[in-house]
């Protein structure tokens, strides 16, 4: 499951990127902008944290912050 999710996070920061190049060169709109940025940003948010999560150690557990 790493390795999809990978996939998935890398496509929604394209997903991000790639819509506000394409306003700056004078390509697409504002709104569809918005919209891009929008829906990469929440894919971005849900996939990434698949695979950078961490496991912790055993004694975490029983550590007080």
């Amino acid at each position: 499951m790493n390795m999809p999710a990978k996939l998935v996070s890398l496509v929604a920061l394209g997903t991000v990127i790639i819509p506000c190049l394409l306003y700056f060169v004078g390509a697409i709109g504002i709104d569809a902008v918005k919209w891009a940025a929008l829906v990469g940003t929440i894919v971005w948010f849900i996939a990434t944290p698949m695979w950078m999560s961490r496991e912790l150690p055993k004694d975490a557990t029983e550590v007080e912050i």
